[in-house]
């Protein structure tokens, strides 16, 4: 006797597995996601110290023009539209990489000396090599975060496996407050130092322009795609040290090239912005809430939502008051709280 299927003989649909629904459920919310930056991406063109009508801006866009509005648009607010995204995107990849090479959801990647490098770099270039505009701070400090960050890495990760994640950090934050140190000394001893690179230091996107989206765009999309493509890597390296290795992952190599990632992405997102604080550790946070443990999502997830996060970030510092607050200070505002959250959290902790 043959037996008929139920759902052959009714028509019914086979039901989904549980995966593809939450491969779908994923793939919907990231299709939100990134909606809703494309939106903000235009809203922020029209909100400034002096907001512009629908029909200036767009007028901007498509035809052009040497009046005021249009240079205002087309010099200032497109680049800065876009190196809010593209430093977005470099932050938040390499706070979710961070976290997950060293299994530590409060992991920031100014921990590896980033910042400090890049700031040290630049306060030796305005003092002692007569460096001026941000435009010239910006190869200064990129090369001050790669040659520090290699510096962190060549003390601490020595051993197998590429070195424990942990006395990374530790030799990074140490070498991030003797560096430190060492530039509050610099500018102590010259005032025109610590005028010419206040701003800078506090994190801002005011006065950045085409020159700077094109130097760090490179950077920053060789780090992105190097940094997507080590989500498998990075779950199997979440299992411990000993599993992965038993299911054939390559940790050294998970870890060199991961660092890497985070080296080119935050430093080109540190040159052209300064110091963000914070950002790189609140997108992996969001990211985890929303899609759970899988590497593979939260690392396209934290592209998506850091940038979000400092577009928000940035037209709010533009409204509180005309003269603008760094965009810088407010991360930090909105960091701080979150950090406490997250340390009192048990299943933040856990959630990787």
């Amino acid at each position: 006797m043959v037996t008929t299927l139920p759902s052959a003989r009714t028509g019914a649909t086979p039901p989904r597995s549980p995966l593809a629904v939450s491969t779908a459920r994923r793939s919907g919310l990231l299709v939100a996601l990134i909606v809703l930056l494309v939106l903000l991406c235009g809203v922020s063109l029209f909100v400034g110290s002096g907001n512009l009508p629908f029909d200036a801006v767009w007028h901007s866009l498509t035809q052009g023009g040497s009046d005021t509005t249009s240079l205002l648009v087309t010099t200032f607010r497109v680049p800065r539209m876009l190196l809010a995204v593209l430093v977005g995107t470099a932050l938040g990849l390499g706070g979710a990489l961070m976290q997950a090479i060293t299994r530590n959801p409060l992991a920031d990647p100014g921990l590896l000396g980033v910042n400090a490098g890049a700031y040290i770099a630049v306060v030796l270039a305005i003092t002692y090599a007569g460096v001026a505009g941000i435009s010239n701070y910006v190869w200064w400090s990129f090369a001050g975060a790669i040659v520090v960050t290699a510096v962190v890495y060549l003390i601490g990760g020595r051993g197998r496996a590429g070195g424990d994640p942990a006395r990374l950090v530790l030799v990074g934050v140490s070498v991030s407050y003797l560096l430190n140190g060492i530039s509050f000394g610099i500018t102590l001893q010259n005032p025109d130092t610590f005028d010419a690179i206040r701003f800078w230091s506090a994190g801002s996107l005011q006065g950045r322009q085409w020159d700077i989206v094109w130097g760090v765009l490179p950077f920053i999309l060789v780090g992105s795609v190097t940094a997507l493509a080590l989500g498998r890597s990075l779950n199997a390296s979440a299992l411990g040290d000993d599993l992965a290795k038993s299911l054939g992952a390559n940790l050294l190599r998970t870890r060199l090239i991961g660092f890497a990632a985070i080296t080119v992405l935050c430093g080109a997102g540190t040159a052209a912005a300064g110091p963000i604080t914070f950002l790189g550790l609140m997108a992996p946070f969001v990211a985890r809430r929303i899609v759970g443990p899988d590497q593979r999502w939260i690392l396209p997830f934290s592209a998506v939502v850091a940038p979000i996060i400092f577009l928000l970030a940035d037209m709010v510092g533009r409204l509180l008051v005309a003269s603008e607050v760094p965009v810088g200070l407010v991360t930090a505002f909105v960091g701080a709280p979150l950090l406490i959250v997250l340390m009192r959290s048990r299943r933040a902790a856990k959630s990787l």
